[in-house]
């Protein structure tokens, strides 16, 4: 359907659960243990429109992953916050009713409730702490999550080169001394700040330093999601990522959202984070080349800096190529994110299916487009 071709859908999978994203709103579903569905939607606010400076390309694209950063953190604790519900049932009405909670039986997804609160004065403070709570929470997530990227897909890479480079005096790199002394007199630490000075010398990176960087990068990349592949409740995640994609296929084939529709669908998206950030990888060892100093310490704060850069032309990047999914540029692009998506998704059953397609029904139903062509 028309209507289907012009609203861009996407989403990502939470715990026990999807989130689902249409250009103007968001919902998030979740399963509980009684088989019931819980669901929060709202609009999204269009802060193109109120900061025009948000539309000008490669700045756009830093914002819709912050943006994008956000949203995915909110929806995540919303999905802890139905399992932790479940396990404390004493705070379940108080956090639903905060929340604006929809349920529905698992095979009535046409048929909701709403969650009524309970009738108590506190209900209204916890609202209120839970709301400041919830934003405590995803700045800390925030935070944290750059914090562990960074030193694992920058500092970590970039040190392991420098010193690789230096041990096998490769290139430009410093060649060393052996180094004695210090440890011999007991003095532990002073072997070690002799070995850090012998192997942390500034490399100038080349175009050969940052493909090695880059490799080390994919690696510690591949290494992280094969080792969450093979936790069960990761796995569980990535069956509701399986079902997220075949939910997206089956909308924008232009089907009806059922269950039957969507389960003939691939699993594997080319429009998924996962091609995106193996866009980014492949862009930061460009990047990376053309911009280098002589200091370890300059290269390492560099590449910090350069992240929203990166992420911005990687966005650009991705929707040149999204322009004609058709083209051979859009498949090349895309390659690489298909075959890393055979590691963070896996097939999902009927019921997480059912989840998803219920939580872009509630996206849809918040979005003027969709409502203007129903």
């Amino acid at each position: 359907m028309k209507e289907q071709k012009e609203i861009i859908v996407g989403g990502q999978a939470v715990i026990e659960g999807v989130m689902m994203r249409a250009p103007n709103s968001y919902a998030v579903a979740v399963r509980r243990m009684d088989g019931t569905i819980v669901s929060q939607a709202e609009r999204l606010p269009k802060l193109s429109e109120k900061y025009p400076i948000l539309k000008v390309p490669v700045l756009r694209g830093s914002a819709v992953l912050i943006h994008s950063m956000i949203l995915g953190i909110k929806a995540l604790n919303f999905s802890a916050t139905v399992a932790l519900d479940e396990q404390q049932p004493g705070v379940q009405v108080k956090a639903a009713a905060g929340a604006g909670v929809l349920a529905t039986t698992s095979h009535g997804i046409e048929s909701s409730r709403i969650l009524e609160p309970a009738i108590s004065e506190k209900s209204t403070v916890d609202k209120g702490e839970s709301g400041a709570g919830m934003a405590a929470t995803a700045a800390g997530s925030i935070i944290f999550a750059l914090f562990f990227n960074v030193l694992l897909f920058i500092v970590m890479p970039l040190l392991l080169t420098n010193i690789l480079f230096i041990y096998f005096g490769l290139e430009n790199a410093p060649r060393i001394m052996p180094v004695g002394g210090g440890a011999a007199d007991g003095a532990w630490y002073q072997g070690l700040w002799m070995w850090l000075q012998a192997y942390l010398k500034p490399v100038r990176p080349s175009v050969s330093f940052n493909l090695v960087d880059g490799v080390i990068r994919m690696c510690f990349f591949v290494l992280m999601i094969f080792i969450f592949s093979r936790l069960n409740d990761i796995r569980r995640i990535f069956e509701y990522h399986g079902a997220e994609h075949k939910t997206v296929y089956a909308w924008e084939a232009g089907e009806d959202l059922t269950v039957a529709n969507a389960r003939l669908h691939p699993r594997q998206h080319p429009r998924c984070g996962t091609s995106f950030l193996m866009v980014v990888m492949l862009v930061s060892i460009v990047l990376f080349s053309v911009i280098k100093f002589d200091s370890l310490i300059f290269n390492l704060l560099t590449r910090i800096a350069l992240i929203p850069l990166i992420a911005g032309i990687s966005y650009e990047i991705i929707k040149a190529a999204g322009s004609s999914e058709s083209s051979r540029f859009f498949s090349i692009i895309t390659r690489p994110g298909i075959w890393m998506q055979n590691l963070t998704t896996r097939e999902p059953s009927d019921d997480q299916l059912e989840v998803a397609i219920f939580a872009l029904k509630e996206s849809l139903k918040l979005e003027p487009l969709a409502e203007a062509t129903a």
